[in-house]
């Protein structure tokens, strides 16, 4: 996805949270804070983006979005219970409507055959207590998938959580 479709979701999910008077936030690890960057790219997104967590380090999961030690220790940050702990934590801390987690390995190094270099969980997560988590396996260099991460993230929270949100209001 181009900077300029990367702008242009983040556009419609402004608009949709506007119109839903609703704010989101994101708890970041292997994207390193894209999500937010491209929010807030947008202008007058103070109306539904209020603040984001950049919790690369597994001490930021646990300080800056409750995720516990306990999780981090028997499934690693790379896993569907540490995002869910991330989304809801930082649905929390932020008291935004909607949450999105991202922890994944962007590489070069760092994978395994469990968990290889471009493997990425998401976790969303909303106040009205609707949650999912997914698995994507991206590929290409570091960049590439951190970037294919954040059009990920950003386009289901679009599809999924504020578009059919929106639609049954």
């Amino acid at each position: 996805m181009t900077d300029d479709q990367l702008n242009q979701l983040s556009a419609a999910v402004g608009r949709l949270l506007q119109r839903d008077n609703a704010t989101v936030t994101a708890a970041e690890s292997c994207t390193g804070g894209w999500i937010c960057k491209v929010l807030t790219d947008i202008a007058g997104s103070s109306a539904w983006f209020n603040r984001g967590f950049v919790t690369y380090s597994n001490d930021a999961k646990q300080q800056l979005v409750g995720v516990s030690g306990e999780s981090l220790a028997k499934w690693g940050a790379v896993s569907e219970p540490v995002v869910n702990e991330m989304a809801q934590g930082a649905l929390r801390a932020a008291d935004a409507q909607f949450a999105v987690a991202v922890s994944g390995i962007a590489g070069p190094d760092g994978g395994s055959a469990e968990k290889p270099t471009g493997t990425v969980w998401f976790g969303f997560a909303a106040a009205d207590g609707r949650a999912v988590a997914r698995r994507q396996l991206f590929a290409g260099d570091r960049e590439a998938v951190r970037r294919q991460a954040t059009a990920y993230a950003l386009q289901t929270l679009h599809d999924e959580f504020l578009e059919n949100k929106l639609d049954t209001v």
